[in-house]
C-alpha cells in the first residue's frame, strides 16, 4: 500500500485526512510539526508528503528545504497560504503542488495520487532527447551529457512537456494546463519560478530552454 506523510499541527485535520485516505486505500502517517516530520523521514520512505506551511518551531518551508537536500519525494502543500509570494516561495523551494484550506478531501486525495503516479512514471515511457538532455520515462530520470540531474517531480514533468514539444513555443497558459492541470489554483508566475529552478538543475544545458519574450518558452537542441 502506498503511504504518505501528513504534517499538520491541527489534530482534527490530521485525523480527518488520515481516516479519509485510509478508507480509500492510501496509508497515512502523521506528524504534529516539522521536527517530528524530519524524525519520521529519517526512518521511513514515503510516496508523498502533505506539508502544512504555518506550524510552530519548523515551518513547512524549512521542512521542504531540508527534504529537498536529500530526496525528490513529491511534496504537496495543503495550506492556508496567505498570498501569492508564499505560493511562489513554496514552488521555489521544491514543492510540487498546493491546495488551499479549507480543501475538499476528494481533491486532496486526487492530487496526491496524481503526484505519486507522475513520480513513478505513470504518464509516459521511453527516451526523449534534445541536445545534451535525455529523459528516461521508464525510470523517470534525467541525464545531461550522461550525468544524472536531480529533478523534482514537477521539474521533470515540465521538462518532459518541453521535450515532447521541442522547437515549439509553449505559452505559460499552455504549460500550466499540460503540467499543473486545468484545476491549478495559482497563476502563470509559477511557470517562471519552476523554469528558473529547472535551468539551474540542468546546469549549462539549462540554456536550451529559451525564453520567448511575452509569450512563453521553447526547448532547443543547443
Amino acid at each position: 500500500m502506498e503511504t504518505v506523510l501528513l504534517v499538520e499541527d491541527e489534530r482534527r485535520i490530521r485525523d480527518i485526512v488520515r481516516d479519509y485516505f485510509t478508507a480509500h486505500g492510501l496509508a497515512c502517517d502523521l506528524a504534529r510539526d516539522g521536527a517530528e516530520a524530519l524524525d519520521l523521514l529519517r526512518d521511513h520512505d514515503y510516496d508523498a508528503i502533505l506539508l502544512d506551511v504555518f506550524m510552530p518551531n519548523l515551518d513547512g518551508f524549512q521542512v521542504c528545504r531540508a527534504v529537498r537536500e536529500r530526496s525528490q519525494v513529491p511534496i504537496l502543500f495543503p495550506a492556508a497560504l496567505g498570498n501569492e509570494e508564499d505560493v511562489l516561495r513554496g514552488y521555489a523551494l521544491g514543492g510540487d503542488d498546493y491546495v488551499t484550506k479549507p480543501f475538499s478531501l476528494a481533491v486532496l486525495l486526487a492530487r496526491t495520487r496524481a503526484l505519486i503516479r507522475r513520480s513513478r512514471g505513470g504518464d509516459g515511457a521511453g527516451l526523449l532527447t534534445c541536445g545534451a538532455v535525455t529523459l528516461d520515462g521508464n525510470r523517470r530520470t534525467c541525464t545531461v551529457n550522461g550525468r544524472e540531474a536531480r529533478l523534482s517531480p514537477r521539474e521533470y514533468d515540465l521538462l518532459e512537456c518541453l521535450l515532447r514539444n521541442k522547437g515549439q513555443v509553449l505559452s505559460r497558459a499552455q504549460l500550466l494546463d499540460k503540467v499543473w492541470g486545468l484545476d491549478f489554483q495559482g497563476d502563470d508566475r509559477a511557470v517562471d519560478v519552476r523554469i528558473r529552478s529547472l535551468r539551474a538543475a540542468l546546469g549549462e544545458a539549462g540554456g536550451q530552454i529559451k525564453t520567448v519574450f511575452k509569450v512563453g518558452y521553447r526547448m532547443e537542441e543547443g
